[in-house]
Parts: structure tokens; C-alpha cells; sequence
């Protein structure tokens, strides 16, 4: 049921007084913090993290407190003079990059949240080409400031080689390394306690603007002193063309409102969305109704609640999606959810019970299909069994409820080890679906060790006799059958009938193959699967009553496990190509990792401006940890991609520990 405990939802605008901005930055940047005091300053929630009921408005699931993490994307709309914006606060974990992907499509522009108490490091650099690449305005929050050599070290780092990009709005006082507070160069706007204007910094500001803009720059050079209103529309314009990132100090309470003034007056609406990446269809409040979920969660009194982002037309209830019809809208704050009576081109509502929708679904009036945005492959494996027959019973059901709501979450029923597996992105993200099974659909499981899906092979020739006499009155059985049995590299299975003068009938040559196959399935040394095998039936015997199909499927699985016992048999083993994408300084130490995992590197290449691309053939057996150690030893900044190539021979020594 909608909350009205919560304050009610900012009046919403046309859609160029929209604004949606992402929030985006490492885990302990500050981010969920300054989304709060956004909040508070806007006057959103009555003191800074909370609601009237006292629930925070962002990390409102259990284990997000548990974790001390944001694990899911959380919308928070603010009023904030005469515009509605959108503020879209996202996890910093690694874990949920996918969370972090689903805010960037629904936004216009980001605001990149960087800590002054750790220097700019390869994760948040990570996060800034992830902005570039996706063509997303991007602006600056600077947090935990304590002096002005944190506003350098910002401009080094995200210039790109062109410091003067990177342009500070605000003239920050400290006290006791501590901000007090700023004045805004371009419009004189002072808060806390202001330092005294510096004409020589708003110069700098000044010129930075007004050299994209020929008419502005000549009456600068002209000695005009350039009005805030025109400054204000040409960093408008040079933000949403990504040429210029403004940046913020903040330290809530201070900060916040200078943040808010940026956001409403040079961040782009849904109606300036151009230059991106992605084909959407225009803002348009005539159009039919384009919209896509970027965000699945659950309610505990309407159930699924999808968070949809409106690109075209105008939803209002009794719309039908598709497959479903839309019954209410609701602006979300935190958990608490508030009905509004419809939603404009750019806007953000939720929608409850869609009923056949998934996170990432288009749903729209006249059929029409947006890309969905990139999700970080799930690499990390987890065996479960459900821990009685009762959460049995409902495990299937819950995991895919899961899996709408969580692109990033993988289930595989694996058909060689028969293990229910649950491929998620990292350790965090398997402890988040593993406690949403715990504590939303009340199923148990239990973690059990992954298994990785041997073979077996024989690594020479070897042959087998096999005898089923049987005689216990009336018909018997009877079946005599030898067989020879030579490695097949690389050939799968192949069956071959050498047998002369009839000595096993035509009719019985079928069962004996069939035996051979059922055997093989089994396995002859450690009970995997035998492949990349020649059989040959050679010779064999029958008797004209006791023979039958079921004796001679018998014999042939005697005779090949005797073959076994006089062949070589070896275990093989699933062998991948991996691909790993890191920064330049730390391919060393992935590289010698790689190396104690028993791989094979294939060769390096340039991935980018000082990125690295390793090639590598690493046995699957290495790789079921490698995405929580890949993380560690490139800081969080190193990606991989994995497919099978062939099964290959497993040393003898670790072949021992499976036999």
C-alpha cells in the first residue's frame, strides 16, 4: 500500500524541468551520504539519512545495514526551485556494477563522487571512462575535502591531460581542515561561512567557459564583465557536449545546495538527451509510450514493483504494456511508495505486478524494443541444495523471482555434475541472494562445493573380454563379447564392428553398442564420462536361446571396464580462454598469477589508454575463486571473460585427489 508517511513527491514538471542524475563512485566515497543530504537540504526528510519513520532513504533492505553496503539502485526525487530532480544512487561494490549500469541508462547525467581522503586510484578512474564511454555528462562531488590540493589532484586526474576541463564552481574556505564553506564564482551565491571572493580564481573560471563560446569569448577580451545568466547557459551547453565537468566540494551539510543550484542549472533535461551512445526514442508527450524497468524489488504488500524510466509518451493508469495493463503509479522514497497520476517523457514511477516485465524489458504501446544495457557477467560459482523437502519445494519458484528481478544473477542446472548452481558477480553479490532466498521467500539452502565437470579418456589402447553366463533354470542369459578400445583425440565417440563369420549376430551388434555407450556414460576409472574413444567389437559369442539384448549390454560394459583396467586411463579436465582486462601497472602480477593457476598465456595487447588485454588457456579448476582474486589484485579494476575451449589432460598428481 502507498506510504503517506513519506513527504509527498515533487509536482511534477514539464520535461525540461526534469532532471535525472546518477550518483556514481567507489564503496566509502560518501556517495549514499551526500544522496541524503541532498535529500535534507531539499527538504525532502526532516534531518539528514531519514524519513519520519526512521528508516534511511536509501539503504532501506536489512542487509544493506547488515553490510554497511548499498547493494540495489534507490531513487530519491527532490524539489529543488522549479525543477523535479531525479537522484539515482547507486552501489559502489563492484558486485553490483549491473545496479550502477540500469541508473546510467535512466539518467541524463552523472556526478561522480570522489573522496579528497584517498588519492584518485585506478578504481575511480575505472569509474570515470565507464562515464566517458557511455557518452554521460559528467560532473564532480569532491567529499572529505580538508584543502584546496584535493581540487588539483581532481583536475590532474580527470583532465585527461587538459586540467582547465575540470572546472571548480566554488571557492572553498577551510578551518582546522575542515570546509566551512564556499562561494559560487559564477554567480556570487555564498554559503556557510564564504571566503573572500578571488577574482584572479573566477577569471580562471571565467575564460575556461567563455573559450568554446567565439561571441562570449570576444566580449571577455573586451573587458565585459560576463553576466551569470549567460556563463550559466554556456556551461550548460559545454557539459552536455562533455567537454567541461564542473566540480563541487561538499561536507554535509555544506555542499549539498551548490549541488542542487549545478544540477537545475546546467545539467541537461530528457529533452537535451543527444550525443549518447544509446538509440532512444525522443521525450515526446504525444508519442506512444516507450518506457523500459530499470530496477525490479518487492513490496511486502503489493508484491514485484518495477522502477521504470519513461523515454516517450505519457503513462498514465489503465495504459496497456504489452502484456500487461498498468493499474497505478507511485513515486518511490525509500521504501515508502506515493501515488502520482501519471509520468512525463523523462520521468521515473513504479509500477506494481507487471506480471510477465523483467529487469531491462521495453514495454511500450506499439511493440517497440530498446537495448537493453550492458550487465556484468556472473563468473563466481555457488553449488546450493535445498536444506529440506519443504524449501525443495519452493526453490525453483524463488530463483525465478530472483532472476527478474536481478539480471546479474545466473541459475544453471549443471547436466554433467547435476549441481543447482547460482553464478553471481562476486562474494557480495552471492550473500545477497543467498540472504533474499533467506529472508523475502523464507527458502533455506546450503552451500556445497562446485563441481567442475571431469572426463575421462584412455590414453592408450587396451582390450577387454567380457563373459555374462548366467543359468538359474528355464532361460538363461549368455553373451561373450572382446573389445578394443584406442584414444580418439579430439573425435568423440566411435563405435566399430570387426566381427567375422557371424560370431556375434547382426541383431545383437546394436545392443553391444549401446552397452558400450551406457558404460562409457558412467566411467571406467572415477565415474566421469569416457570421450575421444575408438571401440571395436572384435569377436564374441552367442548362444541360440539364452542371448538376448539386456546380456549382451552386460557383457559390453564387462568388457570395457577390463579394457580400462589394461589401457591407460587418464582424467581430463575443462580448460577456458580467458580474457582479462586491467590497467598497464598491474599486468605483472596478473600475469604470474595466471601462471601459478597452470595457464598458458595466449599474449597481451593494448585494451585502451593504459589498459592491458591478456589472453590466456587457464583450466577451469583455477578459475572458480579467480573473480574475488582478480578484484583483489588489480584494486577492483580488472574485468575477465571466460569460454570453454577443449578438455585437456589433468597432471597426475591432481588427478590422484579425484580418483
Amino acid at each position: 500500500m502507498p506510504d503517506r508517511t513519506a513527504p509527498p513527491p515533487p509536482p511534477v514538471p514539464d520535461s525540461g524541468r526534469l532532471r535525472n542524475v546518477v550518483l556514481i563512485g567507489t564503496a566509502g566515497s560518501g556517495k549514499t551520504t551526500l544522496a541524503e543530504a541532498l535529500a535534507h537540504a531539499a527538504g525532502a526528510i526532516g534531518r539528514a539519512g531519514t524519513v519520519p519513520d526512521g528508516n534511511t532513504v536509501s539503504d532501506h533492505e536489512p542487509i544493506e545495514h547488515q553490510q554497511q553496503r548499498s547493494v540495489q539502485l534507490a531513487l530519491l526525487p527532490l524539489a529543488w526551485r522549479d525543477c523535479k530532480i531525479n537522484l539515482l544512487d547507486t552501489p559502489g561494490y563492484a558486485d553490483f556494477a549491473g545496479e550502477r549500469r540500469a541508473g546510467m541508462r535512466a539518467a541524463e547525467a552523472a556526478v561522480l563522487v570522489v573522496s579528497a581522503a584517498e588519492p584518485v586510484g585506478p578504481t575511480v578512474l575505472a569509474l570515470w571512462r565507464e562515464c566517458r564511454a557511455a557518452g554521460l555528462p559528467t560532473a564532480i562531488a569532491l567529499t572529505h575535502v580538508h584543502s584546496a590540493e584535493s581540487v588539483t589532484a581532481c583536475q590532474e586526474a580527470f583532465g585527461e591531460g587538459h586540467p582547465d576541463t575540470v572546472l571548480p564552481l566554488c571557492l572553498p574556505a577551510f578551518r582546522d581542515g575542515r570546509l566551512t564553506g564556499s562561494v559560487e564564482l559564477l554567480t556570487g551565491r555564498t554559503y556557510g561561512e564564504a571566503p573572500d571572493p578571488d577574482p584572479t580564481a573566477r577569471g580562471a573560471l571565467v575564460e575556461a567557459i567563455a573559450g568554446e563560446d567565439d561571441t562570449l569569448l570576444e566580449r571577455w577580451v573586451a573587458g565585459e564583465d560576463l553576466d551569470p545568466a549567460s556563463l550559466t547557459a554556456a556551461l550548460r551547453r559545454e557539459l552536455g557536449q562533455n567537454t567541461v565537468h564542473p566540480l563541487v566540494c561538499t561536507a554535509a551539510p555544506l555542499g549539498a545546495a551548490e549541488l542542487l543550484d549545478l544540477i537545475v542549472d546546467a545539467f541537461p533535461s530528457p529533452l537535451d538527451r543527444t550525443d549518447r551512445t544509446d538509440q532512444l526514442p525522443p521525450a515526446d508527450p504525444d508519442a506512444p509510450v516507450v518506457a523500459q524497468v530499470v530496477h525490479t524489488g518487492e513490496d511486502q504488500y503489493v508484491g514485484r514493483l518495477s522502477l521504470v524510466r519513461v523515454f516517450s509518451g505519457t503513462l498514465r493508469p489503465d495504459t496497456v504494456l504489452g502484456e500487461d495493463r498498468v493499474t497505478a503509479l507511485t513515486s518511490p522514497f525509500g521504501h515508502h511508495q506515493r501515488p502520482v497520476p501519471l509520468a512525463l517523457p523523462g520521468d521515473l514511477v513504479c509500477l506494481a505486478k507487471l506480471g510477465h516485465a523483467r529487469t531491462g524489458d521495453t514495454l511500450s504501446t506499439d511493440g517497440v524494443e530498446l537495448d537493453r544495457w550492458p550487465q556484468p557477467e556472473p563468473l563466481l560459482p555457488t553449488a546450493v541444495e535445498a536444506h529440506s523437502k519443504a524449501d525443495e519445494d519452493r526453490l525453483a519458484q524463488s530463483l525465478a523471482r530472483l532472476t527478474a528481478q536481478d539480471p546479474a544473477l545466473r541459475v544453471e542446472q549443471n547436466p554433467d555434475t547435476h549441481q543447482l548452481v547460482l553464478w553471481c558477480t562476486g562474494e557480495a553479490h552471492q550473500a545477497v541472494v543467498l540472504d533474499r532466498l533467506r529472508t523475502r521467500y523464507g527458502v533455506h539452502v546450503d552451500t556445497v562445493p562446485y563441481q567442475v565437470a571431469l572426463r575421462e579418456t584412455f590414453a592408450g589402447t587396451g582390450t577387454g573380454h567380457g563373459r555374462h553366463v548366467k543359468q538359474s533354470g528355464g532361460h538363461g542369459q549368455f553373451a561373450i563379447c572382446d573389445l578394443t578400445v584406442e584414444p580418439l583425440p579430439g573425435g568423440g565417440f566411435e563405435f566399430v564392428d570387426k566381427v567375422v563369420g557371424g560370431a556375434v549376430p547382426r541383431n545383437f551388434v546394436p545392443s553391444v553398442e549401446k552397452g558400450v555407450r551406457s558404460q562409457l556414460a558412467k566411467g571406467v576409472l572415477a565415474g566421469y564420462p569416457v570421450v575421444d574413444v575408438r571401440v571395436t567389437l572384435t569377436d564374441g559369442k552367442a548362444h541360440s536361446v539364452d542371448s538376448s539384448d539386456t546380456a549382451f549390454q552386460t557383457a559390453a560394459a564387462l568388457a570395457l571396464r577390463e579394457a580400462a583396467d589394461n589401457g591407460a586411463v587418464r582424467l581430463l579436465e575443462p580448460v577456458d580462454e580467458v580474457r582479462v582486462l586491467l590497467p598497464d601497472e598491474y599486468q605483472g602480477a596478473v600475469l604470474n598469477d595466471l601462471s601459478a593457476r597452470r595457464g598458458h598465456v595466449l599474449g597481451t595487447e593494448p585494451g585502451g589508454p593504459g589498459l592491458s588485454l591478456l589472453r590466456a588457456e587457464v583450466p577451469e579448476l583455477e578459475l572458480t575463486h579467480y573473480p574475488v582474486d582478480l578484484r583483489s589484485l588489480s584494486h577492483g579494476t580488472g574485468t575477465f571473460s571466460r569460454s570453454y575451449v577443449r578438455h585437456a589432460p589433468m597432471p597426475p598428481a591432481l588427478a590422484a585427489q579425484y580418483q
